[in-house]
């Protein structure tokens, strides 16, 4: 398994006084948020398959972001979003399927009894997983975050030839990491509460990602996502 990766130089945030990027001239770009997980998962996606060359990040201030991307690169105004064979995609689920299946470098998606159906399901449930959460931040998340950071334990268990959900690493840890990484730190420090307390499967399964250099490269200052989440959340 590729557990390292070189370490990138990463280009500086574009914002409003930001020109644009030339579009569709051969260079395949990714635009991202360095903070946002949504676009983490793709980042990952690249970064694992060893295609930093081949697809050049361009990170967006959000809060300012430039005009001419909603206007002239995607409509939907987002990230990520992917500019690829004359054409910007977007949707981060979509998008980590696309890298796979459209770049080279290792497959994300093992072959096995029963694993790509299990893969299928667990990164479905990513979104109730995603909004359960984030609406308990509005209430007490100490009471009505545990089914949901079970139910990854329980997945965890499923596969016994590797520490990931399928066993070996693929788009299911990607389509979570980002996610368990911000709402770990959040929970943590604002309530206390420990998402690996009684699941060893998941505390396990968050050490061994941090073993990855291409999931490392991409984590987030826990006091940026503190002050984002707690700006989102709770200041009323």
């Amino acid at each position: 398994m590729a557990t390292t990766c070189v370490e990138e130089v990463l280009p500086p945030v574009l914002d409003s006084t930001s020109d644009q990027p030339p579009l569709f001239d051969g260079t395949t770009r990714l635009y991202i948020s360095y903070s946002c997980p949504f676009a983490q998962r793709v980042w990952i996606t690249r970064n694992y398959k060893g295609l930093q060359e081949q697809i050049k990040l361009v990170p967006l201030n959000l809060q300012n972001r430039p005009a001419w991307y909603k206007e002239k690169v995607y409509p939907g105004n987002k990230v990520p979003a992917l500019e690829h064979n004359n054409k910007v995609i977007g949707e981060s689920l979509d998008l980590i399927k696309y890298v796979d299946s459209n770049f080279g470098g290792p497959s994300l998606c093992p072959d096995g009894p029963g694993k790509r159906e299990f893969a299928e399901e667990l990164i479905s449930y990513t979104d109730t997983f995603i909004r359960i959460v984030y609406t308990s931040f509005k209430g007490d998340p100490a009471k009505e975050v545990g089914a949901t950071f079970d139910h990854l334990e329980t997945a965890l268990h499923k596969f016994d030839d590797g520490p990931f959900f399928l066993g070996q690493f693929s788009l299911v840890d990607i389509a979570n990491i980002p996610f368990v990484e911000k709402f770990q730190i959040f929970l943590s420090e604002v309530w206390k509460y420990d998402i690996t307390a009684g699941r060893p499967k998941l505390a396990a399964w968050i050490e061994e990602l941090n073993k990855i250099g291409a999931y490392k490269q991409t984590k987030c200052d826990p006091k940026v996502v503190v002050e984002a989440y707690t700006k989102l959340f709770l200041t009323q």
